[in-house]
């Protein structure tokens, strides 16, 4: 008697570059540390990173703040398309960068800051099309402590339409290059829990903006990610996958330590409560075309741990994407 297995996943494995932020990884001891060596020796930072991408079989990255961002990579490289030539040369490719500009604006109602925000879209984007990249992940705000101190503010339309206006154009700016705009799910953003995700979905242009679930933030918002990405299908382009162990219950305000807060939260795959057959099916179901990029915050081990999230992802989603 035959046994048949499901087949492995066709899909590229990916992986969103922060992963790769535990300084101890490039042999320093501080984040100060790290940034200090990215700006003496950036070749040897983006070489270690593209290395150990080899070397846990990934296929595809996103990149990031720095020193995993275009400055630090051109710096390395010495322009744009040598940088592009040295990842292709291992095998690999560039999918999509994270856009931090309108995350971090304290107002962008304000003309300055709406400048440099489009400004700052205009160069990403263009960048993203030399190198081949398909997508500029963006994230929205942060959510506002109340005036007294005790509670977040709410995120009401007048907190949301001009938050969505800039959305619609960055992501006008990001299709004349042929790049997608896409909005990133992030916890204690204004763009986190299932209604902040229907908000910004129905204020923005789905010609322009299109949505990046991540899985893991979309549970810390007392959120599921099959059903979010079910009800906005038509949207999706690029997929966060990322384990948790449940939603954020705790009363916090948005401060320099709110990230710190989250992190214990989060799980390797397979470990928390995203049900990864179920989200596989319904990417399958609507259609997805993307691979499956892996999010692990300032991993210990980058190796090891993307190794173990890529062997388990292989089996938990076999024979359905």
């Amino acid at each position: 008697m035959s046994i048949t297995t499901a087949p492995v996943t066709t899909r590229p494995f990916g992986v969103d570059l922060i992963t790769f932020f535990d300084p101890g990884f490039f042999g320093a001891g501080t984040r100060e540390e790290l940034q200090a060596l990215a700006a003496a020796e950036p070749r040897r930072v983006w070489d270690t990173i593209l290395d150990a991408l080899q070397e846990a079989g990934i296929a595809e990255f996103e990149m990031t703040f720095a020193p995993a961002d275009r400055l630090t990579a051109i710096a390395a490289y010495g322009s744009a398309p040598a940088f592009a030539a040295e990842v292709a040369s291992r095998g690999l490719s560039v999918v999509s960068a994270y856009f931090a500009d309108i995350e971090h604006s304290a107002d962008v109602t304000d003309p300055a800051t709406r400048a440099a925000i489009l400004s700052a879209a205009e160069t990403e984007s263009a960048f993203l099309a030399e190198i081949g990249a398909s997508f500029l992940v963006a994230g929205l705000p942060m959510r506002r402590n109340n005036a007294q101190g005790d509670n977040l503010a709410p995120v009401d339309l007048a907190t949301a339409v001009p938050i969505a206006d800039i959305a619609n154009e960055v992501g006008a700016i990001t299709a004349r290059h042929g790049v997608t705009l896409a909005l990133h799910t992030e916890s204690h953003s204004v763009f986190w829990t299932p209604r902040d995700v229907d908000l910004f979905l129905l204020l923005t242009d789905p010609f322009l903006v299109a949505f990046c679930p991540d899985t893991g933030h979309i549970v810390l918002g007392g959120g599921d990610p099959v059903q979010l990405v079910s009800r906005h299908r038509e949207r999706v382009v690029i997929a966060h996958w990322k384990d948790a162990a449940g939603a954020f219950r705790e009363k916090a305000l948005v401060d320099g330590d709110i990230f710190d807060r989250h992190r214990p939260y989060f799980r390797a795959a397979g470990q928390g409560i995203v049900d990864w057959a179920a989200f596989a099916t319904t990417l399958a179901e609507i259609g997805y075309q993307g691979g499956i990029l892996l999010e692990l915050d300032v991993a210990s081990d980058p190796v090891g741990q993307l190794i173990a999230a890529r062997t388990y992802l292989e089996e938990a989603t076999a024979g359905i994407l």
